[in-house]
């Protein structure tokens, strides 16, 4: 068994590394710093996504029929690893190549396609996703916003909380209720931002500008033929892009990363010396790569063609475990690093705060653990 990168691999790597080398500002720290979410990162973000669409970088895993190169899921992970390393300049936009492009490539009508794909192809496309409600957070079978049909139309009402990038999108990649069965009874809308009735109210935040919304739908009305598959049939769709989802958030190379550079600080400084931040260190190299040796693991599954389950969640746990010991770690050791100090490192710092938040909390992971793999009853017996 080897587990040494194909040379062309390796060379994929080093051409996304002189790519970003490249490509990216000399300030491009500060510009990471206002938040994924922020005018000034989605403004830079379209204009380096289209340099990488240019390049051929932005989608070289999608299928060679839609445009991309038919690329499997290790070089869909380098990717997505060189990307986060960098800080993810690609800002919101990560979310459109990961999973929405996938998602609408698998299950969208040909109109869909051809109305959204081109724009996400070519780095020039903002998406929300509206999953999260009040009192339906990482549960989203017991989401409430109601899309209620009338002849070729909904009317959709609810709301949504914890948003991401809902201030700037264009589209809404919207879940909501069209039956009353706790999970068959929901669907999926594509619904356009500027549509009458939707109200969006950012949430004053510590992790960037812009991140987070609250959304309100008060009647508003979706054409039916913005559903995408069939009603009732969300759930099968959510599962098949969240496992995109957390294949392209690749969140223990950007905490080692910053690890690694707190730890080069420390050691200019003097004060990488006593045993105690040395062990703290370790320990938190440690988890980094526990997590990314989870994570290999089911790409590995993925580029076999074997289906993935629950263990995608232990994946996911570990690299919350990574997350949160180096923005520990960088708290204790170099605090003024929150005080922009070290724009890196702040950062950081910021996207770690929702490590066990985005993509399904901790909490939820731990739990599916205990039941689908570990196999724990429910109840105590």
């Amino acid at each position: 068994m080897t587990f040494d990168w194909t040379e062309e691999e390796a060379a994929f790597r080093q051409r996304l590394q002189d790519f970003l080398a490249k490509n990216l500002p000399a300030n491009w720290e500060d510009v990471a710093g206002h938040g994924p979410g922020s005018a000034e990162l989605t403004e830079f973000s379209r204009r380096f996504c289209g340099q990488l669409a240019q390049d051929g970088l932005l989608t070289p895993h999608w299928p060679s029929e839609i445009g991309g190169q038919g690329l499997d899921a290790w070089h869909q992970l380098i990717l997505a690893e060189e990307m986060w390393s960098a800080g993810e300049p690609r800002g919101a936009q990560y979310m459109n190549v990961n999973w929405i492009g996938p998602t609408l490539i698998r299950y969208g009508s040909a109109e869909q396609q051809t109305r959204y794909l081109p724009a996400i192809a070519a780095g020039n496309a903002i998406w929300c996703q509206g999953f999260s409600e009040p009192g339906s957070g990482s549960d989203l079978a017991s989401l409430r916003t109601r899309a209620m049909p009338d002849g070729d139309v909904y009317r959709v009402t609810g709301q949504k909380i914890w948003t991401s990038y809902a201030g700037l999108a264009e589209t809404c990649f919207l879940l909501c209720r069209t039956g009353d069965d706790r999970k068959r009874g929901i669907s999926i809308l594509l619904v356009p931002m500027d549509t009458p009735g939707i109200t969006v109210r950012q949430i004053p935040s510590i992790i960037g500008e812009g991140d987070i919304h609250e959304v309100f739908f008060d009647d508003v009305v979706v054409p039916v033929s913005a559903r995408l598959g069939e009603e009732g049939q969300a759930w099968d769709i959510i599962g098949f892009s969240l496992t995109n989802e957390r294949l392209g958030i690749p969140r223990y190379h950007l905490a080692r990363a910053a690890l690694d550079r707190a730890v080069a600080i420390l050691k200019d400084g003097g004060e990488f010396s006593s045993e105690a931040v040395r062990l703290e260190a370790a320990n938190a190299a440690a988890l980094c790569e526990a997590a990314r040796l989870a994570s290999y693991a089911i790409v590995s599954r993925r580029a076999r063609g074997e289906p993935i389950g629950a263990e995608s969640s232990s994946a996911r746990f570990a690299t919350v475990m990574a997350e949160r010991q180096v923005a520990e770690f960088i708290v204790e050791y170099l605090p003024e690093s929150l005080c922009d100090a070290h724009p890196y490192l702040k950062m950081h710092h910021q996207r770690g705060i929702v490590a066990g938040i985005a993509a399904g909390a901790a909490e939820i992971q731990l739990n599916i653990i205990a039941t689908d793999v570990l196999k724990l009853p429910r109840e105590p017996r």
